[in-house]
């Protein structure tokens, strides 16, 4: 059975451009509904209905709920670090913060349990979704070399196990305590350990 066009659905073609109107209409009916009713009862449709559009307009867009809602949840991924280059404490203080601030969000909350499930058991969708963080991936990357080259980060460190100990620490206190928010001292002490360790004298 052939969905209904709706006011922003008419008119796209396969072969025509997206239009971002519909694009945006999408991304905030996806949002709204995660805060409203969660990952696992979200489905195409609602999604569809709340952004009078049609589900082959979503389909054409995204491949799958996953998809699209990774994409509503991390709308404007950071590509760069704020902190002044050459203080790699700040640097790690700042990611953190940027952790918290992005993990925190209701609609990130709504949407992290469902959505790591489905992203680990598809490898391809993992990968995709994967690619919208390279940035953020290369601006750490760029400022542990920098710091291994100046004699202040241990030539052992890797910058892809900084950013999987850092996002991992603030996922897994989020999945553990979800009714708590994430304060400011959760930031520093977190810090503290991922720049000073957690022995004495080494």
């Amino acid at each position: 059975m052939k969905a209904e066009a709706s006011p922003l659905g008419k008119g796209v073609g396969a072969g025509r451009p997206r239009d971002p109107r519909i694009d945006a209409a999408i991304l905030r009916a996806t949002a709204e509904l995660l805060v409203e009713i969660g990952y696992a009862n979200l489905t195409m449709a609602a999604v569809a209905e709340r952004a009078q559009t049609t589900k082959t307009a979503l389909y054409r867009r995204w491949s799958s709920k996953a998809e699209l809602v990774h994409e509503a949840v991390f709308p404007a991924v950071p590509t760069g670090l704020v902190a002044p280059a050459g203080d790699i404490a700040a640097d790690v203080h700042a990611m953190i913060v940027a952790a918290r601030d992005v993990f925190t969000s209701p609609v990130v909350r709504a949407a992290l349990p469902g959505l790591i499930a489905d992203v680990s058991a598809d490898a391809d969708l993992n990968a995709r979704v994967m690619e919208r963080f390279t940035g953020v991936f290369a601006a750490v990357r760029e400022r542990i070399v920098d710091g291994i080259a100046r004699g202040e980060v241990h030539a052992a460190v890797s910058p892809d196990r900084l950013v999987e100990i850092i996002g991992g620490a603030t996922m897994l206190r989020l999945l553990l305590v979800s009714d708590e928010n994430l304060d400011d001292e959760w930031v520093h002490q977190t810090a503290a350990i991922v720049i000073h360790g957690v022995t004495v004298g080494r």
